[in-house]
């Protein structure tokens, strides 16, 4: 094990990166993984006495105390995402060096570290934008091939109106579509294994309807079967990830709302749409939480406090309120009391 101990960091990062680019990761992702531990690694050599760079650093001297100094200076004019992100990779590069024998332990543990943020909803830009893209795509378009609305239609109201995820959409068979007319519902085998139920309104429930009586005209009654899947491709196969992906974007071109989509959302962007709109009506974090199969009430949350968030923003748009100003004296410095 200690053969390693005296090797600079330096070089040690470039192992692990060496080792990591097995996994593929993209060139961005690499070269965060090597910025961030390089800044780190500075720091910690700025730390110990006498100072070393990181060429000369060897790895023996990074013990808690000091990576806990090192990542208190890296985190002080940083972001939290980036001081989250850099705490991973430092982590991953200490269990890289456990698992190699170079040193005994991971001294991360030890260092604290800021709760990661949780994501932002990125629904789709544009009060009316889900309606214009129904709409659209419920058309025949003659650029297309081999046009087939009632199956796209039926993709978008099913992340629109039932929030599903890609993953969610792709596992979903005839037979997931249950329950009588009027309390029709869709199980979802959902993120993590944990199954829900998600109740379909009579209108969500014609299209799928309309789409089933149009495959049935496509490919034949067989093609239906309970066990079948419940979207396919235009030969009548299972959708796959990529397929249902290109799927959603050429709905994007078509309606001409790609630029109201939000940058790297995609499909996600129409279940954050659901989510974001049900928390516009009224529905609680909980109601938000159970619909979306959420694993904690905080990620539903994020809809709530956004929604309030644009409504403040909104009543701070009213130009009235900026004739208030001057109106009242406040005496004594404080707010004076209600009568």
């Amino acid at each position: 094990m200690h053969d390693k101990q005296d090797e600079s960091v330096r070089s040690l990062i470039e192992e692990f990166l060496t080792a990591r680019a097995t996994r593929k990761p993209s060139p961005h992702t690499l070269e965060a993984y090597r910025r961030d531990l390089r800044a780190v690694a500075a720091l910690a050599g700025e730390t110990i006495a006498p100072p070393l760079p990181p060429d000369a650093l060897p790895v023996a001297a990074l013990s808690p105390r000091v990576m806990r100094a090192a990542f208190a200076r890296f985190a002080a004019p940083r972001a939290v995402a980036s001081v989250h992100r850099a705490w991973s990779t430092w982590n991953s590069f200490f269990s890289f060096l456990v698992a190699e024998g170079v040193v005994a332990g991971n001294p991360m543990p030890a260092v604290d570290r800021p709760r990661a943020p949780l994501p932002q909803p990125k629904p789709l830009r544009g009060e009316d934008t889900p309606e214009q893209l129904l709409a659209a795509v419920s058309r025949e378009d003659g650029r297309q091939r081999d046009p087939w609305p009632e199956r796209d239609v039926a993709v978008l109201a099913l992340a629109l109106c039932a929030g599903l995820r890609l993953s969610e959409l792709l596992a979903l068979r005839v037979a997931s579509l249950t329950g009588r007319p009027g309390e029709r519902r869709v199980d979802v085998a959902g993120k993590g294994g944990r199954p829900r139920v998600v109740p379909i309104e009579p209108e969500l429930d014609r299209v799928l309807v309309a789409y089933l009586d149009s495959r049935v005209r496509r490919f034949g009654s067989r093609s239906v079967r309970p066990d079948s899947a419940l979207l396919v491709d235009r030969r009548g196969e299972p959708l796959r990830r990529g397929g249902l992906q290109y799927l959603v974007e050429s709905c994007y071109r078509r309606a001409g709302v790609s630029d109201r989509v939000p940058r790297g959302a995609q499909l996600h962007a129409l279940r954050h749409t659901f989510a974001t709109r049900l928390a516009e009506d009224g529905a609680s974090a909980a109601e938000i939480m159970r619909l979306l199969g959420h694993a904690s009430l905080a990620s539903s949350q994020t809809y709530i406090e956004v929604t309030a968030g644009q409504q403040r923003a909104a009543v701070r748009s009213n130009r009235t309120n900026r004739a208030l100003v001057g109106l009242v004296r406040v005496e004594g410095g404080g707010a004076g009391s209600a009568g």
